[in-house]
């Protein structure tokens, strides 16, 4: 493969910090490479140089003669008042970029539901990050270098953007540089990783998966020096081996060594354990969404909503900005009220909620964290029986990655993923049993996004996450829900299910009719079928969603007892064995059921 792009012996340094001391890299064609690390240790940095906005102290960046780069920033460099076509495509007529077919692609992937003539001031945050991102994708570039360019995407316009790149260019064509957090998008889109640590550049094989199994290699062999970071490391790989969708078909290492290295981690979390703990903290009754609607004025956000969550429920919600998932983590809050049924709550539920805002450290901003930390309570209680581990508030942010020294740092002075986790332990230790989660991912590395998982693992309490970050979601949750045209349906297909309903909504437009109905352009009822056939599928849909519930529950109690089994008694382990296939059988026969079933009920 031709080479593209190289530096030799690059030097970096601010007045108190080097941040990177004779670094030689290359980019060759054809490279898809992630580049990952800890906030603040120069990853931004890198992308500059590389990508000629930043010249070194010392060193030399090198590139091939006519090489064109494309830059994304993670600044919104976007002038206010221009509109979404003139910002995207110029003053390029339109029928010449009308008849280019990637132009064609890109504005019907990114920008569909934006006006053309709309004046960028007018637009959302995210919006205007599609609009960039536009600009950049239509342009003919033979590097990309993408700064965090899945802040403020959802999970569709990420989906998209992944499917984007893997086919600009040819598999030996084109080069693409990203700094992202986001680890399934890495996991999807890269064939090599770049790992920025202690002012160096190292180089991994494959996609984040591959790159946890050999940064837990490099840590065992080097006598773990950082211990904390390899556990979290091989915990991560435990949960990517074990069952995270589409992770290891890619990647190119080595399985049984990846076997190996789980062969002694336990499950991420004992769901039994945790959910014995959570009925002792809350009962039997958390909070109940009894045929719950919502209206603002004349526009319905959320109609005939049934959802009762259990103790040591784990929930991710998906849907688009504006579809309504404020509004049910209001309702679940009890900051919203519904306009129709009613709200129902346990006696002992304590809901607390991690907002996007930072409203828990407004009356903090100019104390040192010392001082805030030292008002909280003296221990926290992580885990349940033998597991049961105890920590002080000191304990806790040296998990979530805080150093001595900025326990005496100002509030108002730390980085914005420094605040998030700050914000997240004065949370945790008000001892809630009901933790609602909104894009709790913001600003935070994918070390310490580690780091929250494995909290979470050992958090006792009902769990409900909204998160644009697909990884934590499917890492964190253990089923999904969606908001699709105003009403809450279960995802037995987790995201990929989500995704498929929202393109065969985008690809047969329909309107919602006074009587319920749902019918396409033509009138006609968008399901394939009508009367007494579609009540009966619709039964039967119901039915195979409870049965499913219920199997999935009946495996894993049957897993737990398999735990505990006396291990010399190999024909009631056989039993029991035997028995979990079945469940687990029955569950992939009525999944494949259910799929069929919301084909023809639509």
């Amino acid at each position: 493969m031709a080479h593209l792009l190289g530096a030799t012996a690059l030097h970096l340094e601010y007045p108190t910090k080097v941040v990177f001391d004779d670094v030689s890299i290359g980019v060759d064609e054809g490279d898809r490479i992630g580049i990952v690390g800890r906030n603040g240790d120069g990853k931004s940095s890198l992308l500059a140089m590389l990508a000629g906005r930043r010249e070194p102290d010392a060193g030399k960046v090198t590139a091939r003669g006519g090489i064109r780069i494309g830059v994304l920033d993670q600044a919104d460099t976007l002038d206010d008042q221009d509109t979404v076509g003139h910002a995207v495509v110029g003053d390029v007529a339109e029928h010449e970029w009308a008849g280019d077919a990637r132009v064609r692609d890109v504005i019907a992937g990114l920008l569909g539901d934006l006006g053309w003539e709309a004046a960028l001031a007018t637009l959302s945050g995210g919006q205007r990050r599609r609009v960039a991102l536009a600009r950049l994708l239509t342009g003919d570039h033979d590097i990309l270098a993408l700064d965090e360019p899945t802040n403020h995407l959802d999970v569709e316009a990420i989906t998209w953007l992944a499917g984007h790149l893997k086919r600009r260019w040819a598999p030996n064509a084109g080069a693409l540089l990203v700094v992202t957090h986001d680890r399934w998008f890495l996991d999807e889109v890269c064939t090599a990783t770049w790992e920025v640590h202690d002012r160096v550049v190292e180089p991994f094989e494959g996609g984040y998966a591959a790159y946890i199994l050999q940064r837990v290699e490099r840590d065992r062999q080097a006598a773990a020096i950082e211990q904390r970071r390899q556990n979290l490391a091989r915990k991560e790989l435990a949960w990517l081996r074990r069952g995270a969708p589409a992770r290891t078909s890619k990647p190119r290492f080595r399985i049984d060594a990846a076997n190996a290295l789980i062969a002694d981690v336990p499950e991420i979390r004992d769901k039994t354990e945790l959910q014995s703990l959570a009925v002792s903290r809350l009962g039997k009754d958390v909070v109940d969404l009894l045929d719950v609607s919502v209206a603002f004025g004349d526009r319905p956000v959320l109609r005939d909503v049934e959802w009762r969550l259990a103790p040591g429920e784990r929930t991710g919600i998906l849907g688009v900005n504006g579809a309504g998932k404020s509004t049910l983590l209001g309702l679940i809050a009890g900051t919203v009220q519904p306009t129709g049924g009613r709200v129902k709550r346990g006696k002992t539920v304590k809901v607390a909620t991690l907002t996007q805002r930072l409203d828990e450290l407004e009356d903090h901003l100019d104390e040192p964290v010392r001082t805030v930390v030292g008002r909280l309570r003296t221990t926290y209680t992580f885990g349940a029986g033998s597991k049961a581990t105890e920590l002080t508030p000191g304990q806790l942010l040296e998990r979530l990655g805080f150093s001595s020294a900025q326990l005496s740092t100002p509030v108002k002075d730390l980085s914005g993923g420094q605040q998030r986790r700050l914000q997240l332990l004065l949370i945790l230790l008000d001892q809630p049993n009901c933790l609602i989660l909104d894009e709790p991912t913001n600003d935070l590395d994918t070390d310490m996004l580690a780091a929250l998982e494995d909290l979470l693992d050992s958090w006792p309490g009902t769990l409900i996450v909204v998160s644009h970050d697909r990884y934590f979601l499917e890492r964190v949750t253990d089923q999904q829900y969606a908001i699709l045209d105003t009403h809450l349906r279960h995802l037995p297909g987790g995201v990929d299910e989500y995704l498929r309903l929202r393109e065969r909504e985008r690809t047969a437009p329909r309107e919602s009719h006074g009587d319920g109905t749902r019918r396409d352009d033509s009138g006609t009822p968008a399901s394939a079928l009508s009367g007494a056939d579609l009540r009966a599928a619709q039964k039967e849909l119901a039915a195979a969603e409870r049965r499913i519930e219920k199997l999935t529950a009946q495996a894993d109690a049957a897993r737990a007892a398999l735990a505990e089994h006396d291990q010399s008694d190999y024909v009631g382990l056989g039993r029991k064995m035997q028995e979990i296939g079945e469940l687990d059988a029955e569950v992939a026969a009525l999944e494949e059921r259910w799929f069929e079933l919301t084909e023809l009920v639509g």
